[in-house]
Parts: C-alpha cells; sequence; structure tokens
C-alpha cells in the first residue's frame, strides 16, 4: 500500500516499458485501506464505498500513465488492492477490490480485473501469479535463476535453465509488510529507508527462532500468503515474550525475511545460479546485505538483465492482461495447484 505501480507497456516483440509512474494513495483512503486489510469490520455500505473510492484512484493512476502516449492504448491491466486472502479457508477466498468497472468508465480503455479468483475457483492458490510472466521473459538456458520479489510479502519463482524441469514458485512469508509496519508504529515513518534504522539494531535470536517458528514456513508449496497473516498483530504476539528496543526489532525482521527467502531458495532451489531480486525490498539495503550473506550465488537486481526492478510486477499484470485479452492462460498450475491452466480475470469493454 506504499503507492500504486503503474506502467505503460509494449509486450512485443518483447516486454518494454515506455513510460512508469508510482501514484500516491490519498491519505484518507489509505488509513481506510490499512484498517480493512487489518481485520477493522466494514458494513456492506461502507465496504462498497471504498471499492468505489479505490477504482477512482487507480483510474486516476492509469490516466496519468497513458496521458503521457498519443497512440491507441489496447487494455488496462489493474490487479487491484488486496484486502484479504485465505487459499486455505473453506471455502477459499481472495479479494482484491478497486471497481475495475470505473476504471473502465474513466479512462475509455478495457479494463481486466479480478485476476486470482479463477485460479483459487480452480483449486489454485490464487497466487503467486507472476511466475508465467518471469517463465515467459527472464528464463535462461545458461544458467538457474531464481527471480525473488519483496514487496509486502516476498515470492520465488524458480526457473531451471533446463527446459524439461518445471517453473516452481511460491510465497516465502513477508517482504516488507511486518518492517514496514514496525516502523510506522514506533516512529511513524511509512518504510525504512535503506535499511538505515534496522542497522542500527541487533538481531535477537530468541525473537527470530520464534518467528521462524510460524508453520507457514515449513508448509510444501503450492503456497501463498499475505500481509492480513503476517500482521502486526501477528508480530505483537510474538513480542510478548521477549525484551527488545525497536531497533532490534527491526533488524530481527529483516532477518526474518532475508532467512525465509534464503531458506526456501536452498530447499527449492539448491543449484540456483544467480538470484535476480525486484520489487521495493531491492532498495533496502540491509535487507539485500542479509540475503547476500545467506545465499551461496549471486544476489542481483532485476536491472542486471534489463528490466527495472520497480515495475517488474506492474509489467506481469500487463502480460497477464494480454493474456486474457487473447483467451490465453494466465496461471502455471504447477505453482499455484490448480487443476489446470485457466484464463484469468474479468473483462471491462471500453
Amino acid at each position: 500500500m506504499d503507492g500504486i505501480d503503474a506502467v505503460l507497456a509494449t509486450l512485443e516483440p518483447a516486454p518494454r516499458i515506455i513510460e512508469a509512474i508510482q501514484h500516491p494513495w490519498p491519505a484518507p483512503i489509505l488509513t481506510r485501506l490499512r484498517a480493512a486489510a487489518s481485520g477493522t469490520r466494514l458494513s456492506a455500505s461502507e465496504f462498497a464505498q471504498l471499492d468505489s473510492d479505490a477504482g477512482e484512484v487507480f483510474a486516476q493512476a492509469a490516466l496519468a500513465v497513458s496521458d503521457r502516449y498519443d497512440q491507441p492504448i489496447r487494455a488496462i491491466g489493474s490487479h487491484g488492492q488486496t484486502l484479504a486472502h485465505g487459499p486455505d479457508a473453506s471455502p477459499p477466498f481472495t479479494l482484491q477490490i478497486g471497481n475495475p468497472a470505473i476504471i473502465a468508465e474513466r479512462t475509455g480503455i478495457t479494463t481486466i480485473s479480478d485476476f486470482r479468483r479463477r485460479d483459487i475457483a480452480a483449486g489454485g492458490e490464487g497466487a503467486p501469479l507472476v511466475p508465467a510472466f518471469h517463465a515467459a521473459t527472464l528464463a535462461s538456458t545458461q544458467e538457474n535463476r531464481v527471480i525473488l520479489n519483496i514487496g509486502g510479502i516476498a515470492n520465488i519463482t524458480v526457473l531451471p535453465a533446463s527446459a524439461d524441469t518445471p517453473v516452481a514458485g511460491f510465497d516465502t512469508g513477508p517482504g516488507n509488510c511486518l518492517l514496514d509496519a514496525w516502523i510506522r508504529r514506533t516512529k511513524g515513518f511509512p518504510f525504512d529507508r535503506s535499511g538505515t534504522f534496522a542497522a542500527r539494531g541487533t538481531v535477537q535470536a530468541d525473537l527470530l527462532e520464534t518467528c521462524l517458528q510460524d508453520p507457514y514456513f515449513k508448509r510444501p508449496a503450492p503456497k501463498s500468503t499475505g500481509t492480513d497473516y503476517f500482521s502486526l498483530d501477528w508480530l505483537e504476539r510474538r513480542l510478548e515474550s521477549v525484551s527488545s528496543n525497536p531497533e532490534d526489532v527491526q533488524a530481527t525482521l529483516v532477518s526474518l525475511s532475508a532467512q525465509s527467502v534464503a531458506d526456501a531458495i536452498g530447499e527449492s532451489a539448491p543449484k540456483c545460479h544467480r538470484v535476480l531480486v525486484c520489487g521495493g525490498g531491492v532498495h533496502n539495503a540491509v535487507v539485500m546485505e542479509a540475503l547476500r550473506a545467506r545465499l551461496p550465488c549471486a544476489v542481483d537486481s532485476t536491472a542486471a538483465v534489463g528490466i527495472d526492478p520497480d515495475w517488474v510486477e506492474a509489467l506481469a499484470f500487463a502480460w497477464l492482461a494480454r493474456q486474457t485479452m487473447e483467451a490465453l492462460p494466465g496461471n502455471l498450475p504447477e505453482v499455484t495447484g490448480a487443476s489446470g491452466p485457466r484464463i484469468l480475470g474479468a473483462i471491462h469493454p471500453a
């Protein structure tokens, strides 16, 4: 929820970003989104209003980037803002808001949204969805790669050099979400710029071990999670049994993100030659240092292979929208656990 990433991209002959912006959430809407995602109960009318308000802001973001281009735009792919993700619930669910009808109406551009629920309906986790894009654009026949996205939640895509080995991928656990939540709680900052707050602290081994005992980390793939699970409440329950100053907690949360990622890569991609990192976490020097200290392979930004790490996720949903428009699958069943390939998303015509 640190902003809306919007890219204007062409996908032929290869994905290329033409324009890119991060559009801010208005503070009152951001406050309501964070409250809803953390479990605050909404009435039906309050939920509907938030959905429409978010749709208006998404439309503004789309217009802000598309107004810089004088050629026709085929479609908008809108992931929406996730408020809840429960693939293990009975019945399973996922919820992203940001009324796509409003986006299509305000922009005059066909809008594809609601990418995750079809995969869940087919028995999948509904996440991660970006591995299909990673496989199509970032795989190499020369090296075994892992694409690591460090957003609120961290996820990996395992891309073997051999075409005979299937792609794998899953959410590893918290990326930036706990780091951001803790510094907002203790310092009032939206995030820990460059990891400077964490760098002043000392990792607390007992707190780290308590956090790593969460059963999610031991679950086999396919698996996915969300910030509604790895939340400030999740952290505070574990802080009840330890005594640490705020900087030490922040340092420990860096280790939690890095260790859970490294454990996942070690188990699922032991012969990895290179990890390519994207997402906001790539700018946290302390997180990147912690990853390099724990991984036996090279760790680079996706910029090393020609894609700005800040825009990989947004570019992926442009690609997924194109898949939907061309009636092609957008999921990888071997990643999500769905019963088969599925065309994802709902189309809202211009």
